[in-house]
């Protein structure tokens, strides 16, 4: 590893972002954050990345939550160092790009916060979730508080941010946090299987899913199925299905344009 706090990298469609703060267990300070707004900033306007995966340096942390320090120094001014990293999540959340989290150790506080931003989690069975905000007399403020429950129910979201006590990687899966729990050493390899398959279907169906999701789970569900049919009917008159129906009819592999 460099002595770069944000590595990046492309491979194919794929994009990889690794959290590079080993010795500080890759907790995010003003730098990563500003160095991965401008990651996804820039990737939203490039065409040839569908995937991207972020996790962090080492074995021991994926994140494990804000800088403590900087957040003491901002003293009055802590909301606004916290309301610009909840725009940013929100950057990652409504991204075009499919993004997976590979969380190979502590996801805590906005590391936590951050794997929930994105569109899957694949955790290592050594990883831990949590939110010890409360112990020092703090909250979530990255979208933890609504993000949590929309992923496992209010009830356990509360027990998770009020006693403040971690999740194992298993317990992550059985309350619907985490989508996939690997062996430490075999969690990249799948994570890269699943961005390679992700990445070969067609962009333009896969931005359509993506949207209708995000946007049709917070209505109800006739109005939600309407949004559906909107997205659906911009995908069926897109040259990405023309092509792939021709090229399920001739038996060959699709080429796919993004349009």
């Amino acid at each position: 590893m460099n002595g770069e706090e944000v590595l990046f990298k492309k491979e194919g469609a794929v994009a990889y972002i690794t959290i590079n703060r080993e010795k500080a267990l890759n907790a995010l300070n003003r730098m990563i954050m500003t160095r991965l707004n401008q990651i996804f900033s820039e990737l939203e306007n490039t065409d040839d990345v569908t995937v991207v995966v972020v996790t962090g340096a080492g074995q021991k942390a994926f994140i494990a939550g804000a800088d403590v320090k900087e957040i003491k120094e901002a003293g009055d001014k802590r909301t606004d160092l916290i309301t610009k990293g909840q725009k940013f999540f929100s950057k990652i959340r409504n991204s075009s790009k499919v993004v997976i989290a590979a969380v190979n150790g502590f996801a805590l506080g906005g590391g936590c916060e951050l794997a929930m931003a994105c569109d899957i989690r694949i955790a290592s069975e050594s990883a831990k979730f949590g939110f010890p905000e409360v112990r020092l007399g703090l909250m979530a403020g990255y979208g933890g508080t609504q993000l949590l429950p929309r992923l496992i129910g209010p009830g356990r979201a509360k027990y998770v941010m009020l006693t403040g006590e971690m999740l194992t990687a298993a317990e992550a899966y059985q309350f619907g946090l985490v989508e996939k729990v690997c062996t430490p050493e075999s969690l990249m390899g799948e994570v890269e299987r699943i961005a390679a398959r992700i990445a070969a279907n067609g962009p333009f169906a896969i931005k359509a899913c993506k949207r209708a999701i995000n946007l049709g789970r917070e209505l109800p569900l006739d109005n939600a199925l309407d949004l559906e049919l909107e997205e659906y009917d911009k995908v069926a008159h897109s040259m990405d299905a023309e092509e792939g129906i021709t090229a399920f009819l001739e038996k060959r592999n699709p080429t796919f344009s993004g349009k």
